[in-house]
C-alpha cells in the first residue's frame, strides 16, 4: 500500500493544504533554511567528502532564490548529523557561498531536530531584533516545522520548496514505485511528528 503513489499522494495532501502565513504578523524579517540530510562522497568524486544531502541542496536552491528576490538575510540551522561529521549549519553555509554565491548571516548548529531548529533559531533571531520570517524547508514538513517556530516565538510564513503533485492518471496511482515507499515513510514521519509536537506545544 505505501509503495502505491496514490498513497503518498494523498498523506502528502493533507500535510501541504491550507498552510498560511499567521495571522496578523509583520512582514518576515529574514529567511530560515531548515536542514535534512548529509551525504559522503568518496575521492575521485566531483564533490568528494561530507557535504550536504539531496534534500538539504533542494532547500538550499530555493532559500538562496526567495532570499535574492527578497533581499533577506539568510539563517540556516542545523546540527552534527553523524558522529565526527561537521554540523549541517557549516556545510549549509559553505554551500550557499560556494555553490550558489549567496551569503549566510546567521549559523545555528546545535540542533538535532526539528523541535531544536526551531528552539535554537529563534534564540539567535530574537537577539537580531527578528520575529518574523520565511521558513523554507520541504512542503511536507512545514506544517510540524510551523508548529515548533510559533511554540517559541517566531511568526513564520511558510515557504515551501516545492508541493508533491497528483499522480496523473489512475493507473500510475496504482502502479507500486519505490520513490512511493519512500515519500510514504517521509508522510507517516511528519504526521506522527506534528502529533507529538502539538502535545509539546500544548505543554
Amino acid at each position: 500500500l505505501c509503495a502505491l503513489p496514490i498513497t503518498p499522494a494523498v498523506l502528502m495532501r493533507g500535510l501541504e493544504h491550507g498552510l498560511a502565513p499567521p495571522a496578523g504578523a509583520a512582514p518576515p524579517q529574514a529567511v530560515v533554511i531548515l536542514s535534512a540530510d548529509a551525504s559522503q562522497g568518496l575521492p575521485g568524486s566531483i564533490i568528494d567528502g561530507i557535504d550536504a544531502g539531496s534534500l538539504t541542496l533542494q532547500r538550499l536552491r530555493a532559500g538562496a532564490r526567495l532570499a535574492r528576490a527578497k533581499a533577506l538575510p539568510i539563517l540556516v540551522t542545523g546540527g552534527v548529523p553523524h558522529p565526527g561529521w561537521p554540523p549541517l549549519g557549516a556545510m549549509m553555509a559553505g554551500v550557499l557561498a560556494r555553490d550558489f554565491a549567496t551569503q549566510t548571516r546567521w549559523v545555528e548548529t546545535r540542533s538535532d531536530d526539528t523541535w531544536q531548529n526551531a528552539e535554537y533559531s529563534a534564540a539567535i533571531l530574537r537577539r537580531a531584533g527578528v520575529t518574523s520570517v520565511y521558513l523554507v524547508s520541504s512542503g511536507w514538513h512545514l506544517r510540524r516545522a510551523l508548529i515548533a517556530f510559533r511554540h517559541f516565538g517566531i511568526a513564520a510564513t511558510p515557504a515551501p520548496v516545492r508541493l508533491e503533485p497528483w499522480p496523473e492518471n489512475w493507473a500510475e496511482s496504482l502502479t507500486p514505485t519505490a520513490g512511493a515507499w519512500q515519500r510514504s515513510y517521509w508522510a507517516m514521519h511528519e504526521w506522527i511528528g506534528c502529533a507529538v509536537y502539538w502535545w509539546w506545544d500544548r505543554g
